[in-house]
């Protein structure tokens, strides 16, 4: 569900890629994208399907709408720790990153369901607010610009306040390493920072889930051929299309005090807690 969505003007919500590609690559350029290679990548992301998720769920929202997805895709979701969840504090829910959709809907779906759609924050790319029924639990990065600074501010307003962050500090869907493991790539360190700065205890929670080899075979060739655009992120709404009928089981651990956190990481540094966060996931 990571590909971008917007609503006709009185009509239904839907994902509409040619609008979304002259939208974003303006003037002659964007009128003159091919009609055949536009068909090609609405064939790619499953265009149709995602659609029907839309018309299926909409105007369902936030946690409601994770809900309907996973009926609609016949999905299940075994749920583990949840006692280990205190009834009262601000948390930081730092998850692995398996699946690149399916995964932040499920813990949507469960964790809205605790606190509900107003108190929780997904911090998530902003490209991503496109996808409107979403938008009540989103909080976007932006690193740029007047909008990168107003994002900083909605994001420091977040954290001071009393509503639970969820946040996937790896950034980007876990890839296959070269022991044969799938696993997260390197856990960014800023929200360790976040939980020192704002006193929040950091709760890890392990996704269990997997992409097809398909989607690690390719990440795997685009790093050998040195090619920098992420062209496997094309492939995660197919991901999630061939999803269907799969269970899956979230797990949440205890969680750790701010005050430890802050110990370990003046004695060992943040990025080293970040790292130990994310082998404790797996």
């Amino acid at each position: 569900m990571a590909e971008e969505a917007s609503s006709r003007r009185n009509g239904p919500l839907e994902i509409n890629l040619k609008k979304i590609l002259r939208s974003r690559i303006s003037g002659m350029k964007g009128r003159l994208i091919p009609g055949f290679l536009i068909s090609g990548l609405e064939r790619l992301i499953h265009q149709d399907e995602l659609n029907d998720v839309l018309r299926t769920t909409y105007p369902a929202v936030g946690t409601d709408f994770a809900d309907g997805a996973y009926r609609f895709f016949d999905l299940s979701l075994e749920v583990e720790g949840l006692e280990n969840i205190p009834d009262e504090g601000r948390f930081i829910f730092a998850s692995n990153h398996p699946l690149g959709g399916l995964d932040g809907i499920g813990l949507i779906k469960v964790l809205g369901a605790r606190y509900g759609d107003d108190g929780l924050k997904f911090l998530v790319n902003d490209m991503l607010m496109n996808v409107e029924p979403l938008r009540p639990v989103f909080l976007p990065i932006n690193k740029y610009g007047a909008q990168g600074r107003a994002a900083a501010r909605a994001i420091a307003d977040a954290y001071a306040s009393d509503v639970q962050i969820l946040i996937f500090p790896a950034g980007l869907v876990s890839r296959l390493h070269p022991d044969g493991k799938i696993r997260d790539l390197e856990w960014q360190k800023s929200f360790v920072s976040k939980a020192i700065e704002y006193k929040r205890d950091i709760i890890p929670v392990r996704f269990e889930g997997r992409n097809r080899m398909s989607f690690y075979r390719l990440a795997k060739w685009r790093k050998k051929l040195g090619i920098k655009v992420n062209l496997e992120q094309a492939m995660l709404p197919a991901e999630v299309c061939a999803s269907r009928g799969k269970a899956f089981k979230v797990t949440f651990g205890k969680p750790i005090p701010w005050q430890t956190i802050e110990a370990r990481a003046h004695k060992e540094g943040v990025a080293a807690v970040a790292a130990s966060l994310r082998e404790m996931v797996g």
